[in-house]
């Protein structure tokens, strides 16, 4: 590979991984202003709809994309290109028309199976994002894979700010308009429609700018002749994309046909299972930030996999591969560990109460287990593994749908946050048994595996006692700006604790520590050499 195309993947994959960061972020946090407006049963009204956006927008976003940039790659001229775009278009549109037909057509009875009558117009109104996975989904895998990253970049940030933007004015409505929490997320859902029409319009824009074609990505197709290597590539390796891509919004969909019905049929009023539920879905923006943070290193490794295999480069392969395990396990259990110690704070200090505690407190440990199982499948994508990754899902998102419900009737929301370790814990098992043993050895190099031990340990300890310390001088908050201010000082402490052990244990070398963002500043103010 020529040194300036590498050069020109990195800086992609970087424009790439600072507007997905922007756009999660956004994702995450505008969730708790909106709650704030319109309650937990207002959140669960929401967020009973938002997995099947979330589907529509995994394969507009990440999943095709990917697919198409791969196939836009391997195409020798602009041409050959243009014929793979052909060839694959009819059936990315067919297959979307088929998802908004199932969704909207049957949206009563999905609102029904839901446990709510109610959420109907909501799911009819998100249904009409799959109608733009096409259009998106090509536009940006065919820049993708022209090495164009700035089209991709702008218009995923910009749908991001409107969709937030209409989001937050329909939950301000909620008071001042005394509207119903339905008709609320009704209009909150109407955002994802509007971000994509403008996402859409931003890349027909830079497509007529870049390439000089107009609106090539809108049209019916006339004929619906895909051959069978083609129909069997879509669906293996883009499936897997947009699976790995969207497994937490898979694991959300059980949620929403599940934790209700299960706490209603347990005795709970219909209600109260409803708020119930609106409380457990605080963990999702608390997650999506744990996983930014953890999962960033994964657009820069994936290219430099992807290399060593093509350059016959085996021994760096395997390194590259372990080093990039090392970091975003170490990051991943950092952050999982440091939000469930700090969850009560958090919890009061974003949604005004310490309800639910325990089941998010579990949940967020979903942040170490999902970044390990990304790690992994990504290891795999670069060596052309596709089998086992989709068996790996399969098993874990079945194993999430059965167990969903009994967890739910026997333990309660809890159940449910186990319910999800569990299937996550069975794609990784599945991931790490068909891994090759000369990767899995990483965490008996170097004592890996005992040394992140110690630092958990030690922050886990050191915080404790920092807030054992604060209550015994300053006592528990007693408002949401005393909560917040613990829970900053929490950050600061346990991650000066976990980096202090890990640099005095030696649990990185200075090549890994300079590959996390930041990493040279952070030795540098730490002391390390």
């Amino acid at each position: 590979m020529a040194r300036n195309q590498m050069q020109r993947m990195m800086k992609g994959a970087f424009v790439l991984t600072l507007a997905s960061f922007i756009a999660k972020l956004l994702s995450a946090v505008y969730r708790v202003p909106f709650q704030n407006f319109v309650g937990d049963e207002g959140f669960y009204v929401y967020q009973q709809v938002y997995p099947i956006y979330g589907l529509a927008m995994t394969l507009a976003l990440s999943g095709l994309p990917q697919f198409i940039s791969k196939l836009v790659a391997s195409q020798k001229n602009p041409q050959k290109q243009q014929q793979a775009l052909d060839e694959i278009y009819p059936l990315v549109f067919w297959f979307s028309i088929c998802l908004w037909g199932i969704t909207f057509f049957f949206s009563g009875f999905i609102a029904v199976i839901m446990g709510n009558e109610s959420l109907k117009p909501l799911i009819q109104v998100v249904s009409f994002t799959f109608l733009l996975v096409p259009p998106l989904s090509f536009y940006r895998g065919n820049f993708q894979g022209n090495l164009l990253m700035v089209p991709s970049a702008v218009s995923q940030v910009s749908e991001q700010f409107l969709r937030v933007g209409v989001i937050l004015l329909a939950a301000s409505a909620f008071h001042r308009f005394s509207l119903t929490i339905y008709q609320v997320g009704t209009l909150a859902m109407t955002g994802a429609f509007i971000g994509g029409v403008v996402a859409w319009l931003l890349l027909a824009y830079y497509d007529h700018k870049i390439f000089g074609t107009h609106q090539r990505f809108l049209r019916v197709p006339k004929t619906f002749t895909v051959s069978k290597r083609m129909r069997r590539k879509f669906f293996v390796e883009g499936g897997l994309l947009s699976i790995y891509s969207g497994l937490l919004i898979l694991f959300q969909l059980a949620d929403s046909f599940f934790i209700v019905n299960a706490l209603e049929f347990q005795g709970v009023a219909e209600q109260s299972a409803r708020i119930a539920k609106g409380i457990y879905d605080r963990g999702q923006p608390l997650v999506q930030l744990g996983l930014v943070a953890a999962t960033a290193l994964s657009t820069t490794f994936l290219p430099a996999l992807t290399a060593c295999l093509i350059e016959q480069r085996g021994e760096q392969f395997l390194k590259s591969a372990k080093m990039y395990l090392r970091l975003t396990i170490g990051l991943a259990l950092a952050a999982s560990t440091g939000l469930a110690v700090l969850l009560p704070y958090i919890n009061y200090a974003l949604f005004k109460g310490n309800a639910g505690s325990v089941a998010l407190t579990l949940f967020v440990f979903s942040i170490v287990l999902t970044a390990t199982i990304q790690a992994y499948q990504s290891i795999a994508q670069s060596q052309n593994y596709f089998r086992r990754s989709l068996k790996a899902a399969g098993w874990g998102i079945g194993v999430k749908f059965v167990v969903t419900g009994p967890f739910t009737l026997l333990f309660g929301t809890i159940g449910a946050s186990l319910s999800t370790l569990v299937g996550l814990v069975v794609i990784l098992w599945y991931l790490i048994k068909q891994e090759d043993s000369r990767i899995n050895v990483f965490w008996k190099e170097r004592h890996f595996g005992s040394k992140l031990l110690i630092c958990t340990i030690g922050m886990v300890i050191g915080l404790l006692i920092f807030y054992a310390l604060l209550t015994a001088t300053v006592g528990t908050p007693v408002s949401r700006l005393q909560a917040l201010l613990f829970s900053l000082l929490g950050v600061v402490i346990g991650g000066t604790i976990f980096i202090q052990f890990a640099i005095r244990l030696e649990l990185l070398t200075l090549r890994e520590w300079l590959m996390i963002p930041f990493g040279k500043k952070i030795l540098r103010f730490m002391g390390g050499k």
